[in-house]
């Protein structure tokens, strides 16, 4: 794992995925469903979050702490595998650093340099490990497409 990346996934200690989905429901998946890309984390820790505004609480939102104490494990393909798989036909998932979390900016402009991964039904999952692309232009508007997704789910609901 790139240096900067560690230290921002392993801020706590072990290095952890956090990641977000709506659209799926309130229910956390079992641990089994994130044994992905042959790696086995050390400790899950769901949380269905809570007072979801009305939009997003039809569909629901459950933030995932997904956490390894191996940080010479390949965390960016297990990412990318995970937003996959939390990804289904109706559900918009995210990656992205502790504290990026409001219901008033997911997904927005304001915290796309702290977003490292997404994923829109339909579509293939997007990680970006490099911390300066993160910060780019382009990486950016990419966000905002994720974003364009997540406003016409909760639009439909």
């Amino acid at each position: 794992m790139a240096g900067e990346m560690r230290d921002l996934l392993c801020w706590r200690g072990p290095a952890s995925v956090n990641v977000f989905v709506i659209g799926s429901g309130n229910t956390p998946l079992p641990e089994e469903a994130f044994r992905l890309a042959r790696i086995v984390p050390d400790a899950l820790l769901p949380f269905p979050l809570l007072e979801q505004p009305e939009a997003i609480e039809r569909l629901g939102l459950v933030s995932y702490d997904i956490d390894f104490d191996d940080v010479s494990l390949d965390l960016r393909e297990y990412t990318r595998a995970v937003l996959q798989r939390l990804c289904d036909t109706r559900s918009v998932a995210w990656a992205a650093f502790e504290g990026s979390f409001h219901y008033d900016e997911l997904l927005t402009d304001q915290v796309a340099h702290q977003v490292y991964g997404y994923c829109m039904a339909g579509a293939e999952a997007v990680v970006e490990w490099d911390t300066t692309a993160l910060r780019g232009e382009e990486w950016r508007l990419r966000v905002a497409e994720a974003r364009a997704a997540l406003d016409a789910l909760l639009s439909a609901s």
